[in-house]
């Protein structure tokens, strides 16, 4: 009978260390509102950082990087204002790589259409830079959603000045 017993407490034990693990996962794990829906971000995107965003309220393709952003598990904080000029220079946005939005997640700068793919690998990576961006306004960026047209992603601000990060 001892050996019974000690099997059913050997299954007990082991199911209680999963729920144990289970609950562990999902506690990083969180719901988004993204305007149109509630997206489960995951644990794996919970432990990003917030992204702050100011545009200007007229811009449409703004909105539509923000909804690419929460799609990838991002948690979005949106300021609409007139002039974004003085938040670009505050966070010394080059003139030749500024677009039309300026967003700062973590301690980096983004402007511009920048896909999230290359934001969660800059945060990964932790160059020694300001930031990426990504110049003008190319209309196959998310956001833009036009034709396909190859653009590039640069990390600027670093010790070797503005480089190369990724093409699309």
């Amino acid at each position: 009978m001892p050996r019974k017993i000690n099997a059913v407490a050997s299954r007990v034990a082991r199911r209680t260390g999963l729920l144990a693990a289970g609950a562990t996962v999902l506690a990083g794990a969180a719901w988004v509102f993204t305007g149109a829906a509630w997206v489960f971000t995951g644990a794996a995107n919970a432990a990003q950082p917030a992204v702050k965003v100011w545009k200007s309220p007229a811009c449409g393709c703004c909105g539509g990087w923000i909804s690419h952003l929460r799609g990838a598990g991002f948690a979005v904080n949106v300021y609409d204002i007139d002039d974004v000029q003085p938040v670009k220079l505050r966070h010394g946005v080059p003139q030749e790589l500024q677009s039309c939005h300026t967003a700062v997640v973590g301690a980096y700068v983004v402007e511009g259409h920048v896909p999230a793919g290359d934001i969660k690998r800059l945060l990964e990576e932790r160059p020694a830079a300001k930031g990426l961006a990504v110049a003008g306004m190319p209309q196959s960026a998310p956001g833009m959603d036009g034709p396909a047209e190859p653009y590039d992603v640069v990390l600027f601000g670093g010790p070797r000045g503005s480089v190369h990060y990724a093409s699309h």
